[in-house]
Parts: structure tokens; C-alpha cells; sequence
């Protein structure tokens, strides 16, 4: 055992002060354009403050742990583009929360908006990083909060979460899935929305690293081998274009840029595509050092230039220039069919551009005195749209939570009232949510609309450009339908209010009645009775109660069976208690998948189930996930519920290996899309079922216009064997892919 855990780390004290003193230099370094008079001073105390609250601290991997402050502050400052203040703030954000420092001392020393930000930190992180068996969605919706205060904390924390991504290593398994799903699950969306195009990326291939490592490590490598040909490429490419941009007499950067090994997974899966196939496994990219006023006009003599040499694609040129997206995001993307017959997007940005797409909200901050009147008002306008959404949140968490993320990811329309003002809204907004964006109350009372003066229904999905009048009736109530299609947060939780008071005006008339019944009984309407009857009828709340009872769906006749002691209602004994035992009996010989042993920590066995999401076989790399009805299921860490079940829930993983057993087969799936050949299905399971001796569980094949698609499910022992089957299928002539069923 003594080999596992030998720390790598081994710098004696001297060595450990060197380090930190050029961890401080650095960070001098990046500051010194923003230095005022007296800023030095200010970050020299902020770092003796966390050097001597953090003396004693060190991290997981040894290191002392005021290195972690400093290389968040480099961070906030490097790469997210902030200043002297939020340094300053970044080097304290641990003191509040885990050192004798208090918040007081940071107010005296630094002023009010510094321990303000300092707060903020204190406060998520207490939310986050304790594991405890609170939800941990109760937690981002706290994170979510502050991001309405001051949106330097969220900078922050990112930065925080971005160090912490990097020095996952030294983390127990466990720890590393439920940080790398909660960092896809929630701060790379809130990266991509702030604008932190290059934080969401690193953020999201970090992730990957862990969640998903073989498909990580198989891209990696597959980038490696082929960046030569590549670097060709893109020279072959760019060649031509500079030239001209030279005798225009444009000053310009123009380079090639590798796509990240997370986005290209994604078209692997979602395009259903070979990494060969995937054409844009890179960007090339031309910035433009141009004035403001002439940045639009000299992007398109750019685009034009280009387009005079490569063919491009009309359906895939982006227009960001026009419209800029809420998070600043201005660029003029173009796909042009490049040498080789190989499709390329290049991205055309102004120098100003390039700085809000890398720095995003950050760059916002420091443009403010420039003339950016549309931007700011967009960004503003988003900015208090996710105020609205964060101030009145909905009771059910976890909903708030999904609509904010949706609302986080989507890409945006530009839709107009009749007025001709713009309203944003997420792709996939319907009439219905528009009316919404426009006042709560015209949402309740909408009919119908007219888009570009055509009468259209509630549902009838937006797109940009469109001019919406909304049709309003003081009749009309929202319907639970309603919640159905629509896409906005702030429509689904005012529909939702609306149904609550709607509801609750209905339980009224319930309650009435049933405190006639109980006066009738002589028992009296308190609180003891009404929990009473609330749980004989399975109700979640006396509301519920009160409103099945209005709407005639629970009649009160089996009050009858209760007795009446004093005013104390009791319920009748129930009938028949042994019924359920009998049904566990016929439950019992469905023990199948408990015969595989998957080892805790101290080496119990322990029963359990294989999730039907992901189908788990042994080999696969997995997680066991305690559920709330089922016990122990065992999910893979690329389960497309993983992210969600890791980070909301990370207090329930549990660790867990396989075992060698070959007694046991597991059934899983295979896609197969080949040539529609003659004898192709008897090749196919010739190999699975003559050569490799494996079970065929069930086997459908669909061909249509010369190609086939396969749907094979069959009996495997593990991964092994599974991986050695989709090999000799992708040998067979004719057959173009060979993948796992995902579920």
C-alpha cells in the first residue's frame, strides 16, 4: 500500500518560499498596467492577510495553501480580465470561510465593497463545498442569488472552480466526478452565458478528462497525431487570404485554433460521425486592429475577400455583428468550402471584439467609457432579466434550477413589439412567452398574437425577426397546458404562481366544506385533525387536500369510519395488513442483477441495481448512486443522467469497482449503419454469435436506399469482450460505424 500514497510533492521550507514569492511576482506582473497610486500596498496587505490566515493550510497534493488564492487572483486577472479590486478579493476568499480572519477585519482594511464581494464568496462556497446532505441544488440557487448582487463573485468563483478543474489530480475519485459533473452541470453554462468563451472550454474538456476518460484520451491523442497535417492545412488555407489582407493594408492576427476535445465529442455524438469526419476540428481565426466606427464594414470586406477565393456555405454564415448575442458576443462566422473539399468556419472579429468573446462580461467593465451605449444596454437587459428570473424564484428548486440552465445554454432570437422596440429571447420561444416578456400580466390574460400581422395560436414558436402584437382578454386564465410550450423561466414560474392562487381560490371552497363535515362530527378543525386527514387521504399538503375535496376528486364519505375522542379525530385501524408482504413475494426471484458484487469501501457486499439509463457492463467505468426507493444503482460516468445525478446530488455516490465474474452476462446495444450488401446480416452474426460465441438477445435491421441500420441487442460478460465485437464489426466490409446504445 505504501506506494499509492507517496506525495509527489517534496519542496523543503526555502524552496516552498521561493515558490510562493514568484507565485506573488507573477501576479504583480499581470496587475501592473491597472496599478493606481496606493493599489500595491493594498494587494501586498491582502496577501500577507491570506498568507498568515492560510500559514498552517495545505492542499490535497501537499502544496501550502496560499498558493491557491495566488493562482486564483492570476486567474481573475490573466484570464478572466478584472482588476486590482477583485485581486484583492480573490486572494481573501477563503480567509472568511476557513481561517480567524472575520469579515470585519477585511471591512476595516479594505473598505466596504471589497468585504461585500469577500461575503459573497464566504457564502457560496459554505453552500457548496460542505458536504453535507443538503441538496445541492438548494446551493447553486444560493450561487445563482449573488450572482444578482455583484457579478464579480460569480468571476470569482469560476476562477476558483478553474484552479480547482486544474488541480483535480490529487482528489479521490469520487471527488473528482462529483466536482467535474457539478462544473458541466453548472458553471460552464454560467461561463458561456457571462461571455468566458476560453474558460467554458477548458472547463468543459477538464470535465470530460474525468467523466469520460477513454473517449478523452482516444481525441486527445487522435489531435496529437494529426496536428501536422493540420498545421499544413491551415497554412495552405490562409495563405491566399493574407496576402490580399496585406495589399489592403489591414492590420490583422490570422491563425488556426484547434477546436476543444469536449465540442468535438459532442458532434461525435450528436452527428453520429468518425472523428475523421468531423470538418471543423479547427477555427481559423483573422482579428482585425480597426477603429470602432469602421469594425463592421471592414468584417465584411474580410468576408468578401475570402468568399472570392473559397465557396461558402448560405446556411451556415453567422451574422453577429448585426445582432450582437446579449453576452456581448460580436463576429461575423463564415464556412467556406476550403482545398481538399473540406469544409472550414472562419471567424472575422475586431480587436475590441476578440476581447469581449475571451473576456466576456469582465470586458464590459472596462469599455463602460467607451461608446458601447447598444452592447451595455443588451448586456443590461440581460443582466436584469436574470435578476427577475433570480428574485422570484419558484418553491420546486430543481425546476428553477432546469429552466435556468436551459436559459443559460440557448442560443437567442431577436423578436420586435409592434412598436419596433427588440426583446431577446431564448430559440424556441413561443408566442405565449413573449407576452410574458413583455408584463406578467399580459401573459395571464393572452389569447393569441398576431406575428407579422398574421393571427397565430399561444403555442406557435418565434423566430427572429418576427413582429409580435399580443391579443389580450380579461376572460382568459392560465391553464396548466400552458406550462407545456413555453420556454422562458420567468413565463413558467408566473404561470405557475397564477396556478397556485388559481388553486388556492378553489381549496377555499374545499376547506369550507370540510369544516362543515367536521363541525357536523363534533370534531374541531385543528391543525392535528387536518395533518390526520391529509395523511389518510395521501395528500402532499392540506392545500392538495382542500382542493381534491372542491374538485369532487375525494369524497368525504369515509369520514364515517373515524372515531371522534374529545375534538381528536382518530382514523379507522386499517384493514388487512399482510397483503403487502404477499406481494413482496412475487417480487423476490427478480434477483438477477444483485449476483454481481460491487465493492464499497469496506469490501461489503452489497445488493444492487443496474441503472436502465446507461446499461452499465462490467469494465465500464462507474459510479453507484444511493436512490431513494431502490437502494444502491450502479450508473456509468458518461450516463446522460450523470451530471445531473453527481451534481445535485453528490452527497449519495457511492465508490464502487468491479469484480471479475464471468458467470454472469449483461445485455446491452449496438447501432450498426453499414452498406446494404448481400449476406451483410449473415456476416454480422456470424461474427457475434459463430466466432465470438455471444448471445443474441434481439437483432431489428431497417434498410432504405441502399444503406441498412442495425439495432443489435446482445448478452456480454464485460467490457473486454463488448470492445473485441464492435472491433471485428467496424473489420467487416461495407459497415460504416459501430457505437454503443447510449440508453
Amino acid at each position: 500500500m505504501e506506494t499509492v500514497t507517496v506525495q509527489k510533492y517534496n519542496l523543503n521550507e526555502e524552496q516552498e518560499k521561493k515558490e510562493i514569492v514568484r507565485h506573488y511576482r507573477a501576479l504583480l506582473r499581470a496587475l501592473k498596467p491597472r496599478l493606481k497610486k496606493g493599489d500595491r500596498e493594498l494587494v501586498r496587505t491582502a496577501f500577507e492577510m491570506a498568507a498568515d490566515a492560510h500559514k498552517d493550510m495545505r492542499r490535497k497534493s501537499g502544496e501550502p495553501y496560499i498558493l491557491h488564492p495566488l493562482a486564483v487572483a492570476q486567474i481573475t486577472v490573466e484570464e478572466i480580465g478584472l482588476g486590482v479590486r477583485s485581486a484583492i478579493c480573490a486572494l481573501l476568499h477563503d480567509t472568511v470561510e476557513d481561517t480567524e480572519v472575520t469579515l470585519e477585519d477585511v471591512e476595516r482594511e479594505f473598505g466596504s465593497e471589497i468585504a461585500h464581494i469577500v461575503d459573497g464568496l464566504t457564502k457560496i462556497s459554505t453552500v457548496i463545498d460542505s458536504n453535507t446532505s443538503t441538496a445541492q441544488a438548494e446551493n447553486f440557487k444560493k450561487i445563482l442569488l449573488t450572482l444578482a448582487d455583484d457579478p464579480r463573485v460569480i468571476l470569482i468563483k469560476l476562477a476558483d472552480r478553474m484552479h480547482n478543474m486544474r488541480t483535480l489530480d490529487s482528489m479521490s475519485r469520487e471527488k473528482q466526478l462529483k466536482i467535474a459533473s457539478e462544473t458541466v452541470f453548472i458553471y460552464a453554462p454560467l461561463a458561456h452565458r457571462l461571455g468566458l468563451y476560453i474558460i467554458k472550454s477548458e472547463m468543459e474538456d477538464l470535465a470530460m478528462k474525468y467523466t469520460e476518460q477513454d473517449q478523452y484520451r482516444e481525441i486527445a491523442r487522435r489531435l496529437k497525431e494529426t496536428k501536422r497535417e493540420r498545421t499544413r492545412y491551415i497554412n495552405e488555407f490562409i495563405k491566399p487570404i493574407k496576402e490580399v489582407l496585406q495589399e489592403e493594408g489591414f492590420q490583422f492576427e490570422i491563425y488556426g485554433r484547434p477546436k476543444s476535445i469536449h465540442s468535438i465529442w459532442n458532434k461525435i455524438k450528436t452527428k453520429g460521425v468518425q472523428f475523421e469526419e468531423v470538418y471543423d476540428l479547427f477555427a481559423i481565426r483573422i482579428i482585425l486592429d480597426t477603429p470602432l466606427e469602421k469594425e463592421k464594414a471592414d468584417c465584411w470586406k474580410v468576408y468578401s475577400i475570402i468568399t472570392d477565393f473559397y465557396h461558402p456555405s448560405p446556411e451556415r454564415t453567422r451574422d453577429w455583428l448585426s445582432n450582437p448575442k446579449s453576452n456581448g458576443y460580436e463576429a461575423l462566422h463564415v464556412t467556406v468550402m476550403g482545398p481538399n473539399g473540406k469544409w472550414v468556419e472562419v471567424q472575422i472579429r475586431s480587436k475590441r471584439m476578440n476581447d469581449y468573446a475571451e473576456k466576456g462580461v469582465a470586458a464590459h467593465w472596462r469599455y463602460k467609457e467607451g461608446n458601447q451605449s447598444v452592447q451595455e444596454s443588451k448586456f443590461e437587459q440581460w443582466f436584469s432579466q436574470i435578476r427577475e428570473i433570480l428574485n422570484s424564484p419558484d418553491s420546486n428548486t430543481l425546476d428553477f434550477l432546469a429552466d435556468f440552465k436551459s436559459n443559460l445554454f440557448t442560443e437567442e432570437i431577436y423578436v420586435y413589439t409592434p412598436k419596433g422596440d427588440l426583446k431577446i429571447l431564448p430559440v424556441g420561444s413561443t408566442a405565449l412567452d413573449f407576452a410574458y416578456s413583455i408584463h406578467s400580466a399580459v401573459g395571464n390574460k393572452c389569447i393569441g398574437a398576431k406575428v407579422n400581422y398574421k393571427l397565430v395560436p399561444l403555442s406557435h414558436k418565434l423566430r427572429s425577426g418576427d413582429q409580435v402584437e399580443i391579443i389580450t382578454s380579461n376572460k382568459q386564465k392560465p391553464s396548466e397546458d400552458w406550462l407545456n410550450f413555453v420556454l422562458t423561466a420567468k413565463a413558467k414560474s408566473k404561470i405557475k404562481d397564477a396556478l397556485k392562487e388559481e388553486k388556492r381560490k378553489v381549496a377555499m371552497d374545499g376547506k369550507e366544506l370540510l369544516h362543515r363535515k367536521l363541525d357536523h362530527m363534533k370534531a374541531s378543525p385543528s391543525q392535528y385533525n387536518i395533518n390526520e386527514l391529509v395523511q389518510f387521504y395521501k395528500q402532499p399538503s392540506p392545500l392538495d387536500l382542500y382542493y381534491q375535496i372542491a374538485v369532487r376528486n375525494i369524497d368525504l364519505k369515509e369520514l364515517k369510519q373515524f372515531h371522534v375522542l374529545g375534538d381528536k379525530l382518530e382514523p379507522p385501524k386499517p384493514v388487512k395488513p399482510q397483503e403487502p408482504v404477499v406481494e413482496e413475494h412475487h417480487k423476490q426471484p427478480s434477483k438477477k442483477d444483485a449476483e454481481l458484487i460491487i465493492f464499497g469501501e469496506s469490501s461489503d457486499k452489497i445488493a444492487y441495481k443496474l441503472a436502465n439509463c446507461c446499461r452499465p457492463i462490467p469494465g465500464d467505468d462507474v459510479f453507484g448512486f444511493i436512490t431513494a426507493s431502490e437502494g444502491l444503482k450502479i450508473h456509468r460516468t458518461n450516463c446522460p443522467n450523470a451530471a445531473q445525478l453527481l451534481s445535485h446530488y453528490g452527497h449519495r455516490v457511492v465508490k464502487t469497482k468491479w469484480v471479475k465474474n464471468r458467470e454472469i452476462s449483461f445485455l446491452t446495444g449496438l447501432r450498426i449503419i453499414g452498406m446494404d450488401d448481400v449476406g451483410v446480416i449473415h456476416k454480422i452474426t456470424n461474427i457475434i454469435s459463430g466466432e465470438l460465441k455471444i448471445n443474441i438477445a434481439g437483432l431489428t435491421i431497417e434498410s432504405r436506399e441502399g444503406l441498412f441500420e442495425g439495432l443489435i441487442k446482445v448478452f456480454v460478460h464485460d467490457k473486454d469482450e463488448l470492445d473485441e465485437l464492435v472491433e471485428r464489426l467496424k473489420g467487416l466490409e461495407g459497415i460504416q460505424s459501430v457505437s454503443r446504445l447510449e440508453d
